[in-house]
């Protein structure tokens, strides 16, 4: 076969080149956990393609050097977003690929894997075996490593949408106590206003403005509260 294969590797040095480039369009729209999600399934889809392209199959030569990019940016993109969430989270990320039991090497040594099975091919070596053997030897660790990595994405993305409502339903009970305080000074302007008779018309009607703008504010603090409550019980 002479088709050309064109795969970046993952390094450390091009997640920060990633992180200024605009993002593929496979990238844009996904969550970390999802893209993390999706890793496991393109896992399992190149070894399949690989497989099938050793065979002599040049469309899935061409997939599964597509998918290898496509999990490369994706591996790229997981690991120069993560220094972005708040402490906690990146923390628990940062050990989750790094730390002692890190699934980082497990993930860069089945691309690099992944990447000198797919030449091996496209170069018709005699080598093209052994290095099927290797690559399908690391199935079972990168799936347990990617699971990995998705549980983490997932345990903190769920942490941050709790802080989040919590954070909320504060800023929804201060919000209810400033529309109660505004409605004690506009019953008592209306009563002012009414003992001023003729010269309290115009402070009458600031009265009556601000009691619809407190009417207005409760209205939108009680839907907050219960989107608060709904993204609770979701999460």
């Amino acid at each position: 076969m002479n088709t050309s294969s064109s795969v970046t590797p993952l390094t450390p040095h091009t997640t920060t080149t990633h992180q200024s480039m605009a993002l593929p369009a496979h990238i844009k729209g996904l969550s970390l956990v999802n893209l993390a999600a999706r890793q496991r399934m393109l896992s399992q889809r190149m070894i399949l393609q690989t497989l099938l392209a050793a065979r002599g199959d040049a469309q899935k030569l061409e997939a599964a050097q597509r998918s290898l990019q496509i999990f490369s940016e994706s591996q790229q993109h997981l690991l120069a977003t993560y220094p972005q969430l708040e402490t906690g989270g990146a923390q628990r990320i940062a050990a989750t690929y790094q730390g002692p039991q890190g699934v980082g090497p497990v993930i860069e040594a089945f691309i690099r894997q992944m990447q000198h099975t797919l030449e091996q091919i496209v170069r018709s070596s005699p080598r093209v075996a052994e290095a099927l053997i290797e690559l399908v030897g690391q199935t079972d660790r990168i799936l347990e490593a990617l699971n990995t990595a998705t549980t983490a994405f997932d345990e903190v993305g769920k942490a941050q949408s709790e802080a989040m409502i919590k954070e909320l339903a504060g800023i929804v009970g201060d919000i209810q106590s400033v529309a109660k305080e505004a409605k004690v000074v506009s019953f008592n302007a209306q009563i002012m206003a009414a003992r001023a008779g003729q010269h309290g018309r115009e402070f009458a009607v600031v009265a009556n403005v601000l009691s619809d703008i407190t009417g207005e504010i409760d209205g939108l603090t009680r839907k907050a509260a219960v989107l608060a409550d709904r993204n609770k019980l979701a999460a």
